[in-house]
């Protein structure tokens, strides 16, 4: 089993908080996690509402399902009885013991405020995303930390026999699809898109017309890492304003695209403030795209797309166990200058962070994350471009030029 690095923050809130959620794509080894993290309490219990006999106990007595727990109790794939929400409530309201119940979920209960708001300040929710870099390295990443420091420049180097970065992009991060060769991920991916759609799409809304999903995400992996124009995708879609809107709702709460916001803290400023989208894994926004390996980052139209994705993927899954724990956003101005990347720690510190294929590093590079730091002054903390040579170099105050290596290298 290959250790994940939100284990300290799952044994944390176990000791602290009476209801641990952990939550995430299909296939990103929640039910592993949890189960190896369940042999070390006492009197666990563990019961998946994959299984129809379970599923129907479920949903036919929430209260009666949650009411004789001893123990532990685990419940894989909460989000198919949402009544259990309000059950698990009532139960923590009478014994609000640390670990009493422990629920995995493949669809993103903030998505859904009706269950999460049920069990607000009773429950911590953890989010498990495909496999880091580091986790597949079996070392811990500490880049998002590190920028925040003031020490973003890795000590150690990347082993030459470790994947190339296009190998590292085209098999993504999911642990199933890691194993397999280019030919059979394809075929892995093809069987976890007609899973997903059967099963949690279809789950989480009666909405019509799923063949039409695999082509919409298609349409979507190739504006990923771009200004989300939701007006330009129905129209090349064919696709409703409303029903797409609902749709992009639906994949984000199965954990298949991400939403990331704008950096808007300078209200003095014109800011664009349109979210960018991002799929949730290169490896699957390889299949949607049809892309080889060998063409990952040759493809003129989409190579810049699968390295700003790849970052981006990679910052979500550190920032789940770092120590600064920053929101991710992006930054554009009116203006025309752009970050790809703003971590901002509680409105507090900021570090920006660029994305450049080039082997070649000069100070126009820099451009946008000089008009961050003239925004946010003495909260710049770094500016970091990473880019596609060998060699840290420093570019004035606070600004690094770093290989992309660095993001999960010790």
């Amino acid at each position: 089993m290959i250790r994940r690095h939100i284990e300290e923050a799952f044994r944390a809130a176990l000791a602290d908080t009476p209801v641990v959620l952990v939550n995430g794509a299909r296939q990103t080894g929640k039910t592993t996690l949890v189960r190896a993290m369940a042999k070390g309490l006492e009197h666990a219990r563990y019961l998946s509402l994959d299984d129809a006999g379970v599923l129907a106990s479920a949903s036919q007595d929430p209260v009666g399902f949650v009411a004789d727990a001893k123990g532990t109790l685990i419940i894989d794939e909460v989000q198919k009885v949402p009544t259990l929400f309000a059950a698990i409530k009532a139960s923590v309201d009478r014994d609000r013991q640390p670990g009493r119940f422990l629920l995995t979920g493949s669809a993103n209960v903030l998505m859904l405020p009706h269950l999460s708001d049920s069990l607000a300040g009773r429950m911590e929710i953890l989010t498990l995303r495909p496999l880091s870099q580091g986790e597949i390295a079996g070392q811990r990443e500490t880049f998002v930390d590190r920028v925040f420091h003031g020490s973003p420049v890795a000590q150690g180097r990347t082993n030459e026999r470790n994947p190339l970065l296009a190998e590292r992009i085209h098999r993504g991060g999911y642990p199933e699809a890691l194993v397999r060769a280019e030919a059979r991920r394809r075929k892995w991916f093809a069987s976890y898109l007609t899973a997903i759609l059967q099963r949690d799409i279809r789950d989480l809304s009666n909405i019509e017309g799923l063949a039409d999903t695999p082509r919409l995400l298609a349409l979507l992996a190739a504006r990923s890492a771009g200004l989300l124009n939701v007006a330009e995708v129905s129209r090349s879609s064919g696709i409703p304003h409303s029903t797409l809107q609902r749709y992009l709702a639906l994949f984000e709460a199965a954990f298949l695209i991400h939403r990331m916001p704008a950096w808007t803290a300078n209200l003095g400023k014109r800011l664009v403030k349109s979210p960018k989208l991002m799929l949730a894994d290169t490896g699957f926004m390889a299949y949607l795209l049809n892309t080889s390996e060998a063409a990952v980052l040759e493809d003129a139209h989409y190579s810049g797309r699968f390295l700003e994705t790849f970052v981006g993927c990679e910052l979500l899954k550190q920032i789940e166990w770092s120590e600064t724990g920053p929101a991710l956003m992006h930054y554009r101005t009116s203006g025309g200058a752009e970050v790809d990347f703003v971590l901002e720690e509680g409105g507090r510190r900021v570090v920006g962070v660029e994305v450049k294929r080039s082997k070649t590093v000069t100070s126009s590079d820099f451009d946008g994350l000089k008009a961050l730091a003239g925004d946010t002054k003495s909260r710049f903390t770094a500016g970091i471009v990473l880019y596609g040579g060998e060699e840290a170099l420093p570019f004035g105050d606070r600004l690094w030029a770093l290989p992309i290596h660095h993001l999960w290298t010790e």
